[in-house]
Parts: C-alpha cells; structure tokens; sequence
C-alpha cells in the first residue's frame, strides 16, 4: 500500500529517465521542426542545441515552403530580409514558395532567382524595398511560378508587368494591391502600360487589382488577352469608367466579377483616397 506521504508514488516515477531532447532521432527532430513556423525555426528552435541546428540545416524539405507574412513586428528588432535570405538558403534550391510582408528587398529577390530555380508561389506584402530594376531580373529565372501577389508594394510597375507575362507562362494567380487612390485626368501619363503587361500573362484564371489605374481600355486587354480568366477583382478601381451593365456584358464569360464600386468587406489591408483627389472623385461618383 502506498504511504500517505506519497514516497511510493515518487520512488516509482523516480524510476523512468528524464527524456534526452537532444538525442531524439533525425526523424523525430524534422517531423518536430516541421510543425513550427520558419521563424520560429529560425529565432528559436533552430537554436536549441547542436544538433536542434544541425537538423535545421540538414532537411531542406522544411523550407520547401516560407511563409514570413505574419511577423512584421519583428522588421526593426532582427531584420527579417537577413532572415529571408537564410531561410532560402537552407532549402537548398528545393524552395517552391515564398511569402514574405515587410521580408523582401533586391537582395532578397535576386537570391530567390539564383537559389530557387524551382519557384512556383511569390507574394510581397509591404516590400518597400523592392525595386523595379531587380524585380525584372529575378522574373526572367522564374518559369515555373503559377502565383504573384504585390501588394502594398510601390516600386515595381509598368513594364515589369511584361516581363512576368513573357517569362512566367504558367502564372494563373495574379494579386496587384495598391493602399491609395489616383485619379488619371485628362492629358495625364498613360497608365495603361501595366494592364498591358497583364495581358500578355495569357494562362490567368483569377486576377485582382485593387486600388489600381485601370481603365476602359485596360479592362478590354486584359479580357481579350486571358481567355481562360475565371475571377476578375477590380474594386476601388475608379478609373474604369463603364457602367455596371457594360462591364458586365464585356466580361460575361467571367464567373467571379467584383466590380470597382462592390464592397470591400473582406479585403484585408488598410487603405485611403488621397485627399487632394476627393473633389474629382466625388464628381466621377455623381456620373
């Protein structure tokens, strides 16, 4: 019988080993490591011991998809575009994915380029430090990508555009997300360079441009020149200018249309109308 002090209870647990973490088998420390996020991999897991990091480096399956979008608090504290690059590194060219929000500069994308040959999902999210120039390069070594998302992502436009039509032939995801409204007046610069660009992407099946300049003409392109578009997403693109029937009768075949004055519940990112445009753009809401 047990004594009422519990001595017997402690001399039975005091029987089995305290488990030895550091020496789970390789397995056992890739399937633990591949339930934790790449940051937390990469800030603290990985760090544990010698062979926690060891197995960190040595399963490039666990980087085959990096997902940095849900951690921009830590931009400041432990620069996130050192940790991009790291993470990419350690998947040893078998990296299919990336998404990264505040998590992508030129280096960074131009990294992507060298190191994984094999990409087929890029999304920028609030990547300031992306530029035109490095963008275009680092397209042109993507051929398998099937999804592209820039949003809230300012430096790569126009032409860029044509460049991912031209190189990518497989995308059939493109997300194009802007956090502020331009009205194009009259005798402005021809925005219309991008929505061409789009139009050469000829494999699309969805395709959002919010908050973008798109016009009459613009829309027109991109439906002649995606004819297998199947959701189309133009909300806040105030710019087009046709009526909701028109634009409708234009883009019958597509079954998912969200037109420019549609609802934005569910769009997930902040946004505003620059104030100097709201007189004008009152005066196009009236029409």
């Amino acid at each position: 019988m047990p004594s009422p002090c519990g001595c017997h209870n402690r001399s039975r647990l005091g029987r089995h080993p305290h488990r030895d973490w550091v020496a789970l088998p390789p397995g056992m420390l890739s399937a633990i490591l591949g339930k934790l996020e790449n940051i937390e991999i990469l800030r603290g897991a990985g760090r544990v011991c010698r062979s926690w990091h060891r197995a960190a480096w040595d399963y490039p399956e666990l980087w085959r998809r990096i997902n940095m979008l849900f951690h921009a608090e830590l931009f400041f504290e432990c620069g996130l575009h050192t940790l991009a690059r790291t993470a990419v590194r350690r998947s040893a060219g078998l990296c299919e994915a990336f998404w990264g929000k505040y998590a992508g500069d030129d280096r960074l994308i131009l990294y992507l380029a060298e190191k994984a040959p094999s990409l087929k999902s890029l999304r920028f999210i609030s990547c300031y430090d992306v530029c035109q120039e490095a963008f275009m390069e680092a397209m042109r070594k993507f051929p398998l990508l099937e999804e592209l998302e820039l949003s809230i992502s300012p430096n790569v436009c126009g032409e860029a555009f044509a460049v991912v039509g031209e190189s990518c032939p497989n995308l059939k995801r493109f997300r194009r997300s802007k956090n502020q409204f331009v009205i194009i007046e009259r005798g402005g610069i021809n925005k219309g360079e991008e929505a061409m660009g789009i139009a050469k992407m000829h494999e699309l099946c969805s395709l959002q441009l919010f908050i973008c300049e798109l016009t009459n003409a613009g829309v027109a392109a991109i439906h002649d020149g995606c004819p297998d578009l199947d959701s189309l997403d133009i909300r806040q693109c105030f710019n087009v200018k046709m009526d909701r029937a028109a634009i409708r009768a234009k883009c019958s075949r597509i079954k998912m249309l969200k037109l420019p004055h549609d609802s934005t519940a569910g769009y997930e990112f902040q946004f505003k109308i620059a104030a100097t445009n709201l007189k004008l753009l009152f005066s196009l809401l009236k029409k």
